[in-house]
């Protein structure tokens, strides 16, 4: 009987696991804001545009950081880079733990910015290097589990501890499982070197500019720009939303992200399979469609029953899903492995820069009005599905010319035999 070809070795398997818990941990920093939001509005007496700046300066600083990571990242082993971040992630995280008002917590949330910013570009950038093109898709499957398993566990634990304990109970959570993971990768994650071998020697000003000036990667910029634009809207509101405009208690805030959760768990590593059989681009469009249409929905709703509350959201998780993964798995295609660093820590500076600017927009936007309603919440809506529609045709070219890179040469032998 002929036994079934393992598609990655144990530890692949081990590698794929880190890098989707060290990816909860970062996630579940930026996810439980989220809850959060309608306990510190009251807690520290602030205005949504306030509570839109403790969001964005995470962002503009995880910007800046990559921006100066982008020089250094080819030029060491990706396990040190790692460790490194990581490390003042968890220190961010436990600044934030400690903050007793605004303004601390703002430094805070600056800081861990500086550090976790850059997490997910030397992820993406070791998935690149230790994973075949036709099996990324599975790998960020599995990797964005993270976000499901955050609002599974994460997000539900952390708004019950702020609830039961005090607001800042989620972060010493957060921060202690951290440090937990970064012991387990200290001792067993082997050194990821072998972009080492091939680097062209520059110094880190060079290697930036050269990354910057490469024209096939400006495309690849200017699309992840748009493509985090919604998250970024969405997220920060979407707990005061829920509450004040559908009519959800607060005690079913958990069960809704959680069952969110569940659905988006199950349907990453799905839609990371399709991605590999049916084609990136073919899931990225068809995600985008229901994305958008269940944005339109969401952000026009009054008064909600809890179970279409949890239906409309869950889709909308999925489709939203269903457009970052075969995204990703397109991004780690174009670079090549002497730049793939650079270009991860730029792209994840891009992204972090124009969310913290879409959240500052949303901010400007939305605004609560005396009964704690927010209003314009369904302008935002259509702000968002227009960036959608830009996504899409630029995420069309940017796939093409990634096929055309990976493309294997035609010799003159062939054309002269197929003629």
């Amino acid at each position: 009987m002929k036994t079934k070809e393992r598609i990655f070795s144990r530890y692949q398997v081990f590698i794929i696991a880190v890098l989707a818990l060290l990816q909860f941990t970062v996630v579940l920093d930026f996810m439980v804001l989220s809850p959060l939001g309608e306990i510190l509005l009251g807690k520290l007496q602030i205005t949504t545009q306030q509570f839109g700046l403790v969001v964005s300066a995470y962002a503009f600083s995880a910007g800046i950081s990559g921006i100066l990571a982008a020089g250094f990242a080819d030029k060491f082993d990706r396990k040190k880079m790692m460790m490194v971040f990581y490390t003042g992630f968890i220190i961010g995280t436990f600044l934030c733990a400690l903050a007793p008002t605004y303004g601390f917590l703002l430094a805070a949330r600056v800081i861990t910015g500086l550090f976790g910013g850059v997490i997910s570009a030397i992820g993406m950038a070791i998935i690149a290097d230790l994973f075949r093109p036709e099996v990324r898709g599975r790998v960020m499957g599995f990797v964005q589990m993270a976000f499901a398993l955050s609002q599974i566990i994460g997000v539900p634990l952390g708004w019950e501890l702020a609830i039961r304990l005090h607001w800042h109970a989620p972060f010493w959570m957060i921060g202690g499982f951290g440090t937990l993971m970064g012991i387990i990768m200290a001792v067993y994650m082997k050194p990821v070197n072998a972009h080492l071998q091939q680097r062209v020697e520059k110094n880190a000003f060079a290697h930036l500019k050269h990354t910057l000036q490469n024209k096939h990667y400006s495309l690849a910029f200017a699309t992840t720009i748009l493509l985090s634009t919604g998250g970024f809207m969405l997220m920060p509101f979407g707990s005061t939303f829920s509450i004040h405009n559908m009519g959800i208690e607060r005690a079913d805030l958990k069960l809704l992200y959680a069952t969110t959760g569940v659905a988006t768990f199950i349907g990453a590593p799905l839609l990371g399979r399709l991605s590999d059989k049916l084609g990136k681009m073919q899931v990225f469009q068809g995600a985008t469609l229901l994305t958008a249409v269940m944005v339109v929905i969401f952000t026009n709703l009054g008064l909600t029953p809890l179970y279409l509350a949890i239906t409309i959201n869950a889709l909308m998780m999925i489709g939203v899903f269903g457009r970052i993964i075969p995204a990703q798995a397109i991004m780690t295609s174009l670079p090549s492995m002497q730049d793939r660093g650079a270009f991860m820590s730029i792209n994840s500076s891009v992204q972090q820069i124009s969310g913290g600017i879409a959240s500052i927009i949303a901010g400007l936007i939305v605004y609560q009005t005396s009964t704690g309603k927010l209003a314009h919440y369904d302008i935002l809506g259509y702000v968002i599905v227009g960036a959608f529609i830009i996504t899409s045709v630029m995420m069309y070219y940017l796939n093409r010319r990634v096929q055309q890179q990976t493309a294997p040469a035609v010799t003159p032998e062939e054309v002269a035999i197929a003629s």
